[in-house]
């Protein structure tokens, strides 16, 4: 309930009446001034006033488990959100929870991550107070030949639900990494658990720098916040909730067509490579093209010099900009 009093409370903006809390939730006049008395513990600034009912003053961020309840107005994705102030890694979190039968839907969120790791390995830096670490469970009923395009569709709702919330004008570099300004911003790792030819679930991470910090040396001159590129406070909260929202709608598209290809137009126009020289870092041999664009598989379709176009599959190259990182 508290979660629910903080949304309506935040969603009115003016002074909400207790009896009209009490008549919303079906609960007691004590138990809404319980609930009020908890989220004041919490950190929130509500006042109380005679004959008018509470306002909620937002001063600052608070980031935890009610303001994320709060915010997650989706049908399934983001509910329950189970969130903790430290933990070693979102994923390895979410495939524990998975195996004991978590629901499809579930959000892992942590402050802060000891041991957060990226593609082949990497660590990922993952200080609190910063940031926003994630991983969603999903537990789908498709082929295991599409389960790669999940990382494509969570690329494509995160571009898409940060441009929502702030005004940062965000890209996607294939495959599924989040750019503005030239600068990384965002990566994400899935791991998933199949048996046979049947799909027990897909944990999807995510982790978005939103606020100005130093980063490790290896990665600092491709590592940007969305703080930095794009000049203003943001809400960590109010970001998460958007790109969970984002992915919902995605996801749900994903599912219905059994494939990428209603996605596919919306992914190319966010794509920063598209129409770009490329050089595509194959263990077989290097070579460079101009990206196009990608398929209704994901596949990067890279336009090569004698005009043949050849398709690119992201589970086994590499691709960087001619002259940088994008």
């Amino acid at each position: 309930m508290k979660s629910k009093i903080l949304a309506l409370l935040r969603e009115r903006g003016d002074y909400v009446s207790g009896q009209e809390l009490c008549e919303r939730f079906q609960v007691s006049r004590t138990a809404v001034w319980k609930a009020v008395g908890q989220l004041k513990k919490e950190g929130y600034h509500i006042e109380a006033v005679q004959n008018r009912g509470y306002l909620l003053a937002e001063e600052k961020e608070l980031y935890g488990q009610y303001e994320l309840e709060s915010r997650m107005n989706t049908k399934w994705a983001g509910h329950p959100v189970i969130y903790y102030d430290s933990l070693t890694s979102t994923n390895l979190q979410a495939k524990l929870d998975a195996e004991k039968g978590a629901a499809e839907g579930t959000l892992i969120v942590a402050d802060m991550q000891t041991a957060g790791r990226g593609r082949k390995g990497r660590a990922w830096s993952s200080p609190a107070g910063a940031n926003i670490y994630f991983t969603l469970i999903l537990k789908p009923r498709f082929a295991v030949e599409l389960a790669s395009m999940v990382t494509l569709v969570m690329g494509l709702a995160v571009a898409e639900g940060i441009r929502e919330s702030c005004s940062a004008q965000t890209w996607i570099k294939w495959p599924n990494d989040i750019v503005v300004n030239g600068k990384k911003i965002c990566g994400m790792l899935a791991e998933m658990s199949v048996e046979k030819e049947y799909i027990h679930y897909i944990v999807m991470g995510v982790g978005i720098n939103v606020e100005k910090q130093a980063f490790p040396p290896e990665v600092a001159a491709v590592a940007g916040t969305l703080q930095e590129e794009c000049g203003e406070k943001l809400s960590r909260a109010s970001l998460l909730a958007g790109v969970i929202r984002a992915f919902e709608s995605c996801y749900e598209a994903f599912l219905q067509a059994d494939s990428f290809a209603p996605l596919v137009e919306r992914y190319n126009a966010l794509l920063v490579n598209k129409d770009r020289e490329v050089r595509v870092l194959d263990p077989k041999g290097e070579y460079q093209g101009i990206a196009r664009g990608i398929n209704e598989t994901g596949e990067l379709l890279v336009e090569l010099c004698d005009g043949t176009v050849t398709p690119v599959y992201a589970g086994e190259v590499s691709v960087r900009g001619l002259y940088g990182y994008v």
